[in-house]
């Protein structure tokens, strides 16, 4: 056992010290070296049955314990990951089989029962310290979001109370709901009230990213939910009983990058009489490019709208390869139009179709105007022989509209391929990565505001911008917020596009760039509400032992990187944030009255290498073709040898920040680990999430989306999580609350899972309610 225990430590000392000699030439920490020689030197001893083996290594403990304090503070998860099997090897010596014949070798009996002392005393004081980590958090932020300030100077909502007429509550995007029989003070009772499946589930062609990203809305007692197959299903609110459904008979299409629907449209026509046909009616849009009217009522086709009841959304497009344009996101309807954005697979072609947004007669189909930002000037239908500009900026999320400016927000996108920008036209760099208000009635822009400049990271504005009013200094301002991939929250003024929260223009990494790109911008906006993380360094490299850990710490030498906005590069750039953004479609949560939101901000390091096409030696696959493109493109989240993150945790987070000072006031670790290990252990570490939060009147805000199977409740006002129920299946979607006409109050979610994130799939709704008592 001697000679396997020396065998053991000399192979973990040549290790930490041959990494530790290459880590050193790339200018990174000499910890490692030094600890590997400490490693070979405790090696030699316990070969020669020397008890200074425990001198050696307790010292070894020790400046390693100071060593990870010195670096991480009082974080458990980077100083139990760091020192566990340093630790584990030390309590090793201490078992008999090993310390019996060290000790052996004593100068004498006195020597020899005190000889395992140093390695004892500095585990003993390494476990105290571990323990001592286990009761703080070091990453929390408290504190207490202020109560109602603004119940008058809030913009008038025209959605009854215990309603949910669109994919974000309303036209305004809030995410916010007046009822309040549900609180802080009953929350935990909430129990399941009833539950349904679809029957849509993933089939065996279909593409990885099928899931279920559905926000039901509900009217009038009915709930209306779309599928991945964008199957739109009514079910009554109460009992979750099937009332009617429509399959459009989707074909499976491998070109797909997404599979999903976020919902559907709900427009009461005010020109036809009550109780006449389609006087309320659904707009689904589906994942094979149609926009297709149905009778609320009954699921049945609206035949006067469009073609026979359907929007054959490929018209005047150029470049019509089946899958790659589709809608993912419900239009939205206002002022008797129905507004159509789309997206637009990333990365594959630069003869894609265009991202142009278009509006159309929401009673006849026909088509109003277009916008299309590869050619901005237009806005008047063009001709039936005409086409838009291919690879235009999309807007492929939700947007959101305000009917009395006569306003709509689109978050946009860029030009595809994602990571090369030497052949964007001036227009298409203008209104790329940002929101863009549109003229409602004539489709011309009335301002842009942009959140990343020369957008080379796929930073797409991704979420659906919330509306309300802000007072700020005594003054009412009609605001917008937006929140981001790269982790700013914009909050701009409506009306105008004018930053309500100041917005600095700071240095951006300039390095690496390949030799055809020309335009780096020198500066990107940050604005003083900002979930930015700070630049990744050594000491937030992670792993299971300081094996891996070293191995990251390498890892992220290699790449090129100087922090947020490194360009892409041939050698491989680190993008952090990376494109799955700190904030995606899910959004942020507004509550109008406190002027606060609510977040889940998400924090995970890809790696993103360019490869010439010129090159003969190139991989093929796992990348991104970009074909017509001189590079491809490969992407990859940045992970240790073991498989993990190399980033240490937490990825995901909850918060709450002030919207009129731009401060954030909490934020909390979200999610545990129980659905990403095999042992199905409930640790609490923060995970990564995609979905949306709402919250309600009652001071609870629900979320699901992290990567385990929960729907979740907390305190809007601290962040503190007051209920939680267990999904049986992921939860990537964003919740919804209603009040059926018996007074009762529900929160339902859609829980289906996410093919990206690897959750568990299904095609369940949930709705809880409190008990009947």
């Amino acid at each position: 056992m001697i000679i396997f225990t020396s065998f053991v430590f000399a192979l973990i000392g040549l290790f930490l010290g041959g990494g530790g000699v290459w880590l050193i030439t790339l200018g990174g920490s000499w910890y490692y070296l030094l600890a590997g020689i400490a490693f070979l030197a405790t090696a030699i001893l316990i070969f020669l049955r020397n008890p200074l083996a425990f001198w050696v290594y307790g010292l070894t403990i020790l400046a390693s314990l100071v060593w990870a304090l010195w670096e991480v503070g009082f974080d458990w998860w980077q100083l139990g990951t760091r020192g566990g099997l340093i630790v584990l090897l030390g309590l090793w010596m201490l078992l008999p089989w090993v310390r019996k014949p060290l000790v052996a070798n004593a100068r004498d009996e006195t020597v020899a029962k005190g000889a395992a002392w140093p390695t004892a005393i500095a585990a003993a004081v390494a476990i105290v310290v571990a323990g001592v980590s286990l009761t703080t958090d070091p990453h929390a932020i408290s504190g207490e979001l202020p109560g109602a300030r603004n119940s008058g100077a809030a913009p008038a909502e025209t959605v009854p109370a215990g309603e949910w007429h669109a994919y974000g509550r309303s036209e305004k995007g809030q995410r916010y709901s007046p009822l309040d029989q549900i609180n802080t003070d009953n929350v935990a009772n909430l129990e399941l009230a009833w539950q349904a499946r679809t029957g849509d589930m993933k089939v065996p062609n279909d593409v990885v990213e099928t899931t279920y990203e559905n926000t039901p809305l509900m009217v009038n007692d009915t709930l209306y939910v779309c599928t991945p197959h964008s199957w739109a299903m009514a079910f009554d609110a109460k009992t979750g009983e099937q009332k009617w459904k429509f399959d459009p008979k989707i074909p499976v299409d491998g070109n797909r990058q997404h599979q999903t629907c976020r919902g559907v449209t709900y427009y009461d026509d005010p020109d036809i009489a009550e109780g006449q046909r389609c006087k309320q009616r659904i707009y689904l849009p589906t994942s094979d490019a149609r926009l297709i009217a149905l009778n609320a009522a009954d699921g049945t086709v609206c035949e006067s709208f469009a073609d026979n009841g359907t929007l054959h959304l490929e018209q005047n497009m150029p470049y019509k390869t089946q899958g790659y344009y589709y809608s993912t996101s419900a239009p939205l309807a206002i002022n008797g139009k129905i507004v159509v954005g789309g997206s637009v697979n990333d990365n594959y072609s630069t003869d894609s179709p265009s991202g142009v947004i278009r509006a159309y007669d929401i009673d006849t189909g026909e088509l109003l105007w277009n916008f299309d930002s590869g050619n901005p000037t237009q806005t008047e239908p063009i001709g039936p022989d005409e086409t838009y500009t291919k690879n235009s900026p999309n807007s492929w999320s939700v947007m959101s509209g305000d009917s009395d400016l006569g306003l709509i927000y689109a978050p946009m996108g860029n030009r595809t391929p994602d990571q090369l920008g030497m052949n964007r036209s001036p227009s298409e760099e203008k209104y790329s990565s940002g929101i863009l208000a549109l003229d409602a009635e004539t489709g011309e822009p009335t301002w842009f505001f942009q959140g990343v400049h020369h957008d080379l990271w796929d930073m797409d504005a991704p979420a659906q911008p919330a509306l309300l009013n802000l007072t700020i200094d005594g003054e009412n301002i009609p605001a917008l917020v937006a929140a981001t991939k790269q982790g700013e929250i914009f909050v701009l003024n409506r009306q105008t596009g004018e930053p309500v929260l100041p917005v600095e223009e700071v240095p951006a990494p300039q390095e690496g760039a390949i030799p055809e790109e020309k335009a780096l911008s020198p500066t990107q906006p940050v604005s003083a509400l900002s979930f930015k993380p700070p630049k990744l360094t050594g000491k937030d490299m992670w792993g299971a032992t300081p094996l891996d850990q070293l191995a990251c710490r390498i890892k992220l030498k290699q790449y090129n990187y100087e922090g947020r906005y490194t360009p892409p590069s041939t050698s491989g750039t680190i993008v952090y944030p990376g494109n799955f953004g700190t904030f995606n479609w899910g959004s942020v949560a507004i509550d109008p009255e406190r002027q606060i939101m609510f977040g889940m901000p998400v924090y995970m390091a890809y790696t993103s290498t360019l490869i010439p096409k010129s090159d003969p030696s190139a991989p093929t696959e796992g990348i991104n073709s970009n074909n017509g493109a001189p590079y491809a493109v490969a992407f990859s989240t940045l992970l240790g040898p073991l498989g993990v993150p190399c980033q240490a945790p937490p990825w995901g987070y909850v918060a709450g920040a002030d919207l009129t000072t731009g401060d954030i006031v909490w934020k909390h670790k979200n999610g545990t680990i129980q659905d990403m290990n095999p042992l199905g252990l409930k640790i609490k570490m923060g995970v990564p999430g995609i979905g949306g939060p709402i919250v309600t009147k009652g001071g609870v805000a629900f979320l699901g989306a992290a990567m385990d199977n929960y729907l979740r409740g907390y305190s809007v006002t601290t962040g503190e999580q007051l209920w939680e129920a267990r999904l049986p299946a992921g939860g990537q979607a964003t919740p919804m609350t209603y009040e059926t006409s018996d007074g009762t109050q529900y929160v339902v979610i859609v829980a289906g899972g996410h093919g990206s994130v690897g959750t568990e799939s299904g095609d369940y709704i949930m709705a809880y309610k409190l008990p009947e008592s």
